[in-house]
């Protein structure tokens, strides 16, 4: 995709750029990125983990032909890690030398004032993600992923930049974008996001999807895998979906059982092959035990 034709013409341009990227779509997911983009207003998407938060940023920068810049947000990340820092190592060199170096009696050296606005030039500037998606002067996709883990602090930090797309750098003042970028935030709902933040985004939530829906992923991620066993599969995950499990099995996961039953050249599953396959789709032993025992009760889920 050029980036000449990146901005979407309508709602079905995106649901075929998306579906050409491998990122099936539904109505509010096109038409909420459809919106961002015309409006000029980031995206927090909400939902549980695995079921294609990121890869929809990821997939937007795709069909855009984008730069895609990733914030990987966790508890005690500051602004040094998010947006910027001074090159300090660099600045004390800078200082040896202006000083004439540090061989005793050498001569010569600059004045102080000679210098210090030096050190906090561009020279010295190290961009984290956020200054970098915000000077950039391509088409660029900032994708802040999991922004529920970070502190209200943090936030505060966000609301400047999502609300003019500008930053305050004590250094050097004021930074605006050239460029908006495309701005999609994530978030497991592991804490409440602010209010300020949310007023700030359009809102979109994704759930596990429907049975037909994951199927139709797995038959484009996996195109080699026979559609009775996508159904079969995707059937047996939706099952495991409804139990209490501590960690339930994530899209990806589906894509990853799978591929495995392929790889060990399975076209069918039954009690055997699940119970043996089944740490690929479950990461916790309380989980695995309690699917077995499900198995045993319902070997060969019916659609809800």
């Amino acid at each position: 995709m050029s980036r000449s034709n990146a901005e979407f013409t309508g709602v079905v341009d995106v649901r075929d750029r998306l579906t050409e990227a491998g990122y099936l779509v539904d109505a509010s997911i096109e038409t909420v990125v459809y919106l961002a983009e015309r409006l000029g207003k980031p995206i927090l998407v909400e939902g549980p983990a695995g079921v294609g938060k990121t890869e929809l940023a990821k997939a937007v920068a795709t069909a855009r032909g984008a730069d895609l810049v990733r914030l990987q947000c966790y508890e005690g990340l500051d602004e040094a890690k998010a947006l910027y820092e001074w090159n300090y190592k660099k600045q004390l060199l800078r200082i040896t030398h202006a000083r004439g170096g540090e061989t005793p009696g050498a001569e010569g050296g600059e004045a102080w004032d000679e210098v210090e606005d030096d050190l906090f030039g561009e020279d010295y500037l190290m961009e984290r993600p956020l200054l970098r998606a915000l000077r950039s002067t391509t088409d660029t996709v900032l994708l802040i992923d999991e922004v529920d883990k970070v502190d209200f602090e943090f936030e505060a930090l966000l609301l400047e930049i999502l609300s003019d797309f500008q930053v305050t750098i004590p250094e050097l003042g004021t930074v605006t974008g050239t460029k908006h970028p495309f701005v999609v935030l994530t978030s497991n709902n592991s804490r409440e996001l602010s209010e300020a933040l949310k007023r700030r985004c359009l809102y979109l939530y994704l759930d596990y999807p429907t049975l037909e829906r994951e199927r139709d992923i797995v038959m484009s991620r996996v195109p080699e895998a026979p559609e009775a066993l996508a159904d079969q599969l995707v059937r047996i995950v939706r099952s495991l979906r409804q139990l209490e499990l501590k960690k339930p099995p994530s899209i990806s996961e589906t894509l990853d059982w799978a591929r495995t039953l392929l790889e060990l050249g399975f076209d069918t599953i039954d009690e055997d092959v699940a119970r043996g396959t089944m740490n690929v789709l479950l990461k916790y032993q309380q989980d695995v035990q309690k699917a077995n025992q499900h198995l045993r009760i319902s070997p060969r889920p019916e659609m809800n």
